[in-house]
């Protein structure tokens, strides 16, 4: 019965019909949700996200996000792919189906809204990512510097008026701070920098505390910061 139904929502993001599109995203948004954040909606929601995607789910709401500007119906896409962001299995297909571009266009929306939700949905990747390479089930550069997410946090970090924007784009910088092989482009993005504005002004502890560790363990940033230090040393003189 969910196959059934969930292949009929699915077309409905295709509708020229906006509001059938936003109650279909809706529906999709709330299957996409970890258990934790449902009110039992369904009894296992780790199966939907797999189901949403099997089905060409992440794709579609990438088509419907290109085709609309309505700031209801972009808040909603974009929700229910930060849900989908949540989850290890299926970061790679998100990225192939055009998700991650997707998040990045909607944010010319300029509705504070949409940009909280890509935020949470780049936070949530990059959460997940930096969990698995530190478990040790993935090596390599984030796949989120391929579709420069990296200029996009760096620039928002300082800019985003709302708070909730702000404190997932803080915690998505360090996680992807937290992978070794995304320290150069850190480097050559000012995303060092970034890191230790945060661990000093971010309104949250955990959070500045996250860049402070961040900062800590890996030998590419402390080889930098050593070396900008002895720059400074070296102009003062």
């Amino acid at each position: 019965m969910l196959t059934v139904g969930l292949g009929k929502i699915l077309q409905l993001l295709t509708s020229r019909d906006i509001d059938a599109q936003i109650r279909a995203v809706k529906v999709v948004a709330n299957l996409a949700a970890e258990d934790i954040n449902q009110e039992k909606i369904m009894d296992e929601g780790e199966a939907n996200q797999c189901l949403i995607m099997d089905k060409g789910g992440a794709r579609l709401l990438a088509n419907t996000a290109s085709k609309t500007d309505d700031p209801e119906a972009l808040r909603m896409v974009a929700g229910a792919i930060a849900n989908l962001c949540g989850s290890e299995k299926l970061q790679l297909k998100l990225r192939d189906d055009g998700a991650i571009k997707a998040l990045l266009r909607m944010v010319r929306s300029g509705d504070s809204g949409v940009i909280a939700q890509v935020a949470r949905g780049i936070a949530n990747f990059a959460k997940c990512e930096s969990r698995e390479i530190i478990q040790g089930h993935r090596r390599g550069r984030s796949v989120l510097m391929e579709d420069d997410v990296l200029s996009w946090l760096i620039a928002n970090s300082t800019s985003a008026s709302a708070s909730s924007s702000r404190r997932h784009i803080e915690l998505a910088l360090c996680h992807l701070g937290q992978n070794e092989d995304n320290a150069r482009d850190f480097i050559s993005s000012g995303g060092v920098k970034a890191l230790k504005r945060i661990s000093v002004e971010s309104c949250r502890e955990d959070i500045r505390n996250l860049a402070k560790t961040t900062l800590k363990l890996s030998p590419t940033f402390k080889a930098e910061m050593n070396t900008e230090s002895s720059k400074l040393y070296r102009t003062e003189l």
